[in-house]
């Protein structure tokens, strides 16, 4: 069966399925902006109701985001959630949360050190590994640059 280029254009076009990007980026705009709002809202509920200071009720905020998206991992929330809000649930600490979490839940019947452990970090462990190197790197300019300009 010998086709043209324009014929075989034709065809794909004809089965594949129509883009949902608009809605797509709507979804995950809507969706990263209110885990976002959540975790303003926490962070001044720990703030004002709780009284703590901002940089405590910060780090609260961040330890009750994480805790929870790596409970709607566990719950097999997330992805459920994720399927209608797409990107939007990569909000970077949830999104981390998810990708340590559900490594470990899958191989958890490997036991807790060849499964749980050993498994856990296989998305996360490369963006753990680079963000550390580079943290360490930028320092050392840091210091080098900050040595010699006294």
């Amino acid at each position: 069966m010998n086709i043209s280029q324009k014929e075989y254009s034709s065809m794909v076009s004809r089965v594949s399925p129509k883009s949902k990007l608009l809605r797509d980026c709507i979804y995950a705009f809507l969706s990263g902006g209110l885990i976002c709002t959540i975790g303003q809202a926490l962070t001044d509920t720990y703030q004002y109701a709780v009284g703590m200071s901002i940089k405590d009720a910060q780090c609260m905020t961040s330890i009750t985001l994480i805790f929870l998206a790596a409970l709607f991992t566990a719950l097999s929330w997330y992805d459920n959630i994720a399927k209608y809000a797409g990107a939007g649930t990569l909000v970077p600490i949830t999104g981390f949360a998810n990708s340590v979490v559900s490594p470990a839940i899958e191989f958890k019947t490997e036991g807790f050190v060849m499964g749980l452990g050993a498994k856990m970090f296989v998305i996360a462990g490369p963006v753990i590994v680079y963000g550390t190197t580079s943290s360490v790197i930028y320092g050392l300019i840091l210091c080098t640059i900050k040595l010699f300009t006294g």
